[in-house]
């Protein structure tokens, strides 16, 4: 019968066990129990700040980021201004610079005209000169001898040559 030790239940021993995890739970309870509670609560709070700093660095990164998307559309158009600027300034110094040409290319033309009007008032001087001179050469001869009908052909006639002659 020394099995049924082994089976039987010691109801003294059942409770003062009972009592044992009653006091030890309580124990545990005193002594554990809040100081875990405060770490959790502490790592909670740590977890709560961190995702706060993390939504507000987000919050400032998208303010940022519209900031400089605000910064970068008045740079465009700060530049096509520009642009257009210098376009325009390009423009009026290639505007300036052909009427500069045309005033100078119109000078030279009056210039070349004058010049050539000049040239042909000398050549015009130069040919009357010249008829003068034959003329007044022509007379000479006419004078140095007597003039028969035959003797004036023949004159006109070395004259009119005289004149091809010296053209």
């Amino acid at each position: 019968m020394q099995n049924l030790e082994v089976i039987s239940l010691n109801l003294w021993q059942i409770l003062i066990s009972l009592a044992n995890l009653i006091i030890i739970f309580i124990i545990l309870k005193k002594l554990m129990y809040g100081p875990v509670r405060d770490v959790l609560a502490k790592r909670q709070a740590i977890l709560d700040g961190k995702y706060r700093e993390a939504d507000e660095a987000k919050r400032s990164a998208e303010e940022s980021r519209a900031l400089w998307q605000e910064k970068l559309e008045g740079a465009k158009d700060e530049a096509e201004r520009m642009i257009k600027d210098a376009a325009s300034t390009a423009e009026r110094r290639g505007d300036k610079i052909i009427a500069d040409a045309k005033e100078r290319a119109d000078g030279i033309i009056r210039r070349a005209e004058s010049e050539a009007e000049l040239e042909k008032k000398k050549a015009a001087e130069g040919v009357k000169r010249e008829i003068v001179d034959v003329s007044a050469a022509l007379a000479e001869k006419m004078l140095e001898r007597e003039i028969r009908k035959e003797d004036h052909r023949a004159l006109i006639d070395s004259f009119i040559s005289e004149i091809g002659d010296v053209k």
